[in-house]
């Protein structure tokens, strides 16, 4: 009864039999013709022209992107705790040619826009300090709140004005967006989006990634370093396969909103251990040691978070027993 990672959860069927129904001969790299579709599909999907490219993983969609939007020179704004940060073992300074990572605190891991203009205001603007280039938020956070369309549209205005380009991280962007209810146009390029790791994995898939370009002429550059970062796999018509399978009748949407279920199913067995508020689906909690050992030998997994603290995360098919069960054993401590 896992709950440590919705990276640990299977594939959804519709994702297996996509991969199987492209297991035939066709044209190499990204010139098959499920790739070929992305581009039309996720432009329909976002309601403005895009270029979509697939990727392995999610620090490759990362990197691959802040690259292109900020040079080795230059920095990135983001949370302290971002994915970027602590969890992507210094993949963007690599793919970036050493742009500098400039942390950000806030709660919950979220920036709000006074940190990033006092961060911005604190840089002398002078050759001895490392100017900004790009804002990077994660969407939901490492925490599992939620920026609203509004949140985001007031970090991308302040970026136009700045001259700074906006990466979001969305990684648990469909967690995010049912949460909210807001439209994933008003999320995204609307608010100022320049380029999104629109994440799938977590959501149902195997192992296909979006990287999304909403500034549309930086699809060479993109296309360039996938290859050079050894990105471009020769038989990307499953990755592309698997993407189309899940924006086929709104699955994405589907699976997002099973997970965010589960995950209330279980802020609610434990109202008053809750860290943060659950938007998504992740749930921090406070449970001494003594009584996390106790839901472990009831069969439970999960990750310890820092003293005094657990972090349980739900997937798209955790509905039933298992859910019910730790629930009552929450509810039980």
């Amino acid at each position: 009864m896992r709950f440590f990672s919705d990276n640990a959860a299977p594939a959804h069927p519709k994702v297996l039999e996509a991969i199987a129904g492209a297991n035939r001969l066709d044209t190499a790299y990204d010139g098959d013709e499920w790739s070929r579709r992305l581009d039309g599909a996720f432009s329909e999907l976002f309601g403005t022209e895009v270029r979509a490219f697939w990727v392995t993983t999610g620090t490759a969609a990362n990197s691959l992107a802040l690259a292109a939007l900020c040079p080795p020179y230059r920095g990135i704004l983001c949370h302290k705790d971002a994915h970027i940060e602590v969890d992507e073992a210094g993949a963007p300074g690599f793919f970036t040619g050493g742009a500098k990572l400039i942390l950000l605190d806030g709660d919950g891991a979220k920036i709000t826009l006074n940190a990033v203009a006092a961060a911005w205001e604190g840089i002398r603007k002078d050759v001895h300090q490392v100017q900004p280039a790009a804002i990077s938020i994660t969407n939901a956070t490492e925490y599992g709140l939620v920026y609203r369309a509004a949140e985001v549209a007031r970090l991308g205005e302040f970026a136009k004005e700045h001259g700074l380009a906006l990466h979001m991280d969305g990684a648990r962007l469909a967690n995010a967006l049912v949460s909210t209810g807001d439209s994933l146009a008003d999320m995204t390029w609307r608010a100022g989006v320049d380029a999104l790791s629109f994440g799938f994995v977590k959501n149902g898939g195997l192992n296909a990634e979006a990287l999304i370009l909403f500034r549309t002429g930086l699809a060479d550059e993109i296309a360039v370093r996938r290859k050079r970062a050894g990105h471009l796999l020769s038989k990307g018509r499953y990755l592309a396969a698997q993407l189309l399978a899940m924006l086929d009748k709104d699955l994405w949407l589907d699976n997002a909103n099973a997970a965010n279920a589960a995950a209330q199913v279980l802020a609610k067995a434990a109202p008053d251990r809750l860290v943060y508020p659950v938007e998504a689906n992740e749930l921090f909690l406070k449970v001494s040691a003594e009584e996390a050992a106790r839901l472990r030998a009831a069969g439970f997994d999960f990750y310890d978070w820092g003293p005094g603290e657990i972090r349980l995360v739900t997937s798209w098919d955790q509905q039933g027993e298992a859910l019910d069960r730790l629930a009552s054993a929450i509810a039980a401590l």
